[in-house]
């Protein structure tokens, strides 16, 4: 310290030390304007500066320049100003002068019903308040800072406009919430930063990103990125006020997954990744022509590891850098809804990586996760588990949800691994787990965040979807919370998956054995509302691809997915199937590579592609086979006792509409005089037949449709004589109720 002076405008006060020394916990005290009578002292750190000075406003000429006292050589300066006077600081640093608003010269930033709502998990405009928002205070353009850290002694906001030096922009610590706050001028949209954090130790911790930043660097890079907070021009009104008509439990909701990174490479470039105006360019008219109605894309929020697909994810406030800005994110998902799809994300709330820059031991503490491995440690993914038990976990969970949805015009989230989160004893064995209050396995937080957080999107969001990839048989998954359910809107049917391929994949001499795979599904088909998935999880991690699970030679192979994906969508359920499937990819899929494209010149893919596009529009154009997906009169078995010949019929129906009758014949063998119990005459005309040439198959059919006659078959009065080509499921719909698709 430089020698003591008399005046007592030079007295520096307790805490300078440690200022200087980077370890004060509370700035302001020393920092910025303090009341002095007739002038008050200003005090600014800057170390490297080569001198400081004040610009003082005065109301009645031009501003004045008066130069700061160096008063510690660490880089400590002070001055005074007419009492209540408007000042700046003029910095010369090595390369130049910066003059800039003091940083320390604001008070308060967030107000305390912020606080309030932040500490009960209640905020429900935490992208708003929290991270890096580029605003404007008291007249001054800058960015404010705010994060939760109740545990650090100290944390500063550290990036390129302070060369990553922590000791330039500690952070005021309200302690009723535990945030940090602290409003840089000078600074906007595209500045990189993070937070410098000092331990209730005061250790040195690895510089962390923002947990709410609304941007981020592209990986491997891991710096927060300030947002700019110009409003995207949304066009999609339309849209949103009919959104519940389109993804209701009534719409005929067939969706199509994609990892944004592999669906295509620009160029062939393996290394190449589309950015969100080319997805928009590609992506979307390729989806709107196979007639899918939504994109569900595999997680965009912010992760450090590609190899992880985004299920690690650590930035749930960012989309991720990889594919754009997120203005690009938003024009995406615009240009989705102006075509007519609907766009869900797959979002993350059960687990979160431990890399050093992220939530891990955020401030030095067991803040986000669970301090007890036994709870807060997932041994299948080697990653943390969220403290659902924190009021404030939950807020940031949800807030994170209802951002995507709010800001960005999300028409639902599938949130993953929902089984991990309802049991604690998920994947580990004796002693490894700990019983709930009760002494049971179920874990109960988990349980309450999630009714929780689908009673506040039903609340907010009304017309959003929320989907459960839940695999267990957990009672009441899509039902209301009020009755005692989780909320959700749907449950991937994951047993419905598992037995189906099953079956498809067994030899079909063998099928007859096996007849239960295909019927039980139907047991319990409407105990909640199913999306039936085909997802990424069947055709990777050595399952091999869809078309390699289906036994036989080439010809039989895509006979036979071409009939499962027929007997699907026709199967009461929702639909969705990953990208890839649609093209018989003969491989499984890599996160690093890209779709078989080149499989298209082969007439055998061309004909799985016309398929599932043409199954797609019969889907959505024959209100008998959606709506009434999720309700038991929509179905009705007419054949479910041919296992010699494993043949399955069935009718799908709705009311004040035409039936369509599905017939499946699930071996190689041609079974051309086969009757089937049709409930009225008349012409059925068939919709499809998946043997029919465009598809590749043999041609073999029924010329167009087949004549009920008065012959008793199945319990009904009526049948039809049918052929039933080899590997195939036709539909037929009778022609008497005017019905018909063009």
């Amino acid at each position: 310290m430089n020698a003591a002076r008399n005046d007592c405008t030079y007295t520096l006060p307790s805490g300078t030390e440690d200022l200087l020394a980077g370890t004060c916990p509370d700035p302001f005290s020393i920092l910025g304007r303090h009341p002095h009578g007739r002038v008050d002292i200003v005090r600014a750190f800057c170390p490297d500066a080569r001198g400081v000075r004040l610009v003082v406003q005065r109301p009645r000429s031009g501003p004045a320049e008066r130069p700061m006292r160096l008063v510690d050589d660490r880089g400590l300066y002070v001055g005074t100003v007419p009492a209540g006077a408007r000042y700046r600081l003029k910095i010369g640093w090595a390369d130049g002068w910066e003059e800039i608003d003091d940083p320390y010269s604001f008070g308060l930033l967030l107000g305390d019903l912020d606080l309030h709502l932040f500490t009960q998990g209640l905020h429900r405009d935490l992208d708003r308040v929290m991270g890096a928002q580029a605003m404007t205070v008291d007249g001054v353009a800058g960015v404010r800072f705010a994060v939760w850290a109740p545990n650090a002694f100290r944390v500063s906001v550290i990036g390129d406009f302070n060369v990553w030096d922590g000791r330039r922009h500690p952070m005021r610590l309200r302690h009723a919430a535990g945030i940090w706050e602290l409003f840089i001028p000078g600074i906007g949209p595209g500045e990189r930063y993070k937070y410098e954090i000092l331990d209730a130790e005061r250790r040195l911790l690895p510089p962390k990103a923002d947990p709410m930043a609304l941007a981020a660097e592209q990986p491997p890079a891991t710096a927060s990125v300030v947002a700019d907070p110009t409003p995207f021009e949304w066009t999609d009104a339309a849209w949103m006020e009919n959104r519940q008509d389109r993804q209701g439990i009534t719409a005929p909701l067939s969706i199509y997954e994609v990892h944004a990174a592999s669906w295509r490479r620009p160029e062939g470039d393996p290394q190449g990744i589309m950015h969100w105006d080319r997805l928009e360019r590609e992506l979307i008219p390729y989806v709107v022509e196979m007639g899918f109605s939504h994109i569900e894309l595999m997680p965009i929020m912010e992760h450090p590891f590609d190899g992880s697909w985004g299920y690690q994810t650590l930035g749930l406030y960012a989309p991720s850098a990889r594919f754009g800005s997120p203005r690009q994110f938003a024009s995406f998902v615009n240009a989705c809804h102006n075509a007519g799809l609907g766009v869900i994300l797959d979002w993350v709330p059960a687990h979160f990586p431990s890399d050093a820059h992220g939530l891990a031991l955020f401030d030095g503490s067991f803040l986000y996760e669970h301090q007890d491995r036994r709870e807060g440690f997932h041994p299948d993914w080697n990653t943390l588990i969220y403290n659902f038990g924190r009021h404030e976990i939950r807020g940031f969970l949800i807030g994170s949800a209802l951002m995507w949805l709010r800001r960005y015009h999300i028409d639902g989230l599938r949130v993953d691994a929902v089984a991990s989160m309802l049991y604690r004893d998920y994947s580990r064995r004796e002693g490894e787990w700990i019983s709930n209050i009760h002494g049971g396995r179920e874990n109960l937080e988990a349980i309450a965040f999630l009714r929780g957080l689908n009673t506040t999107i039903a609340e907010l969001c009304p017309s959003a979807v929320m989907m459960a990839e839940e695999s267990t048989a957990w009672p009441g998954v899509s039902q209301p919370v009020v009755d005692g359910g989780l909320g959700f809107s749907y449950k991937w049917n994951m047993g419905w998956m598992h037995d189906t391929l099953a079956y498809m994949s067994r030899d079909p001499i063998w099928r007859r054995y096996h007849h239960s795979e295909i019927m039980f599904g139907l047991h319990y088909a409407f105990s909640e509302r199913f999306v039936l998935p085909l997802s990424h999880d069947e055709v990777v991690h050595g399952k091999g691809s869809l078309i390699a699970r289906m036994p036989g030679d080439e010809w039989r192979k895509h006979a036979g997915l071409r009939a499962y994906f027929a007997f699907m969508w026709a199967h009461p359920g929702k639909k969705l199937l990953f990208m890839g499937g649609e093209l018989a990819q003969p491989h499984e899929w890599h996160a690093d590579g890209e779709l078989a494209w080149y499989g298209l010149a082969q007439p055998l893919v061309q004909g799985v592609q016309t398929l599932v596009r043409d199954v797609n529009r019969l889907y959505a154009a024959y209100p008998a086979l959606h709506r009434a997906d999720c309700t038991p009169d929509g179905f009705a078995w007419v054949i479910g006792d041919d296992s010699d010949n494993a043949v399955f019929a069935w009718l799908r129906m709705a009311p004040g509409v035409a039936p369509v009758l599905v017939v499946c014949n699930m071996t190689p063998i041609p079974r051309p005089l086969y009757r089937v119990g049709v409930p009225c005459g008349g012409y059925w005309r068939e919709l499809l037949n998946t043997d029919a040439g465009e598809y590749a198959g043999s041609g073999m059919g029924n010329g167009g449709g087949a004549q009920a006659l008065p012959e008793p078959s199945h319990g009904y009065d009526q049948s039809c004589v049918l052929v039933l080509p080899p590997l195939a499921v036709l539909y037929l719909s009778p022609e008497s109720f005017g019905g018909g698709w063009a």
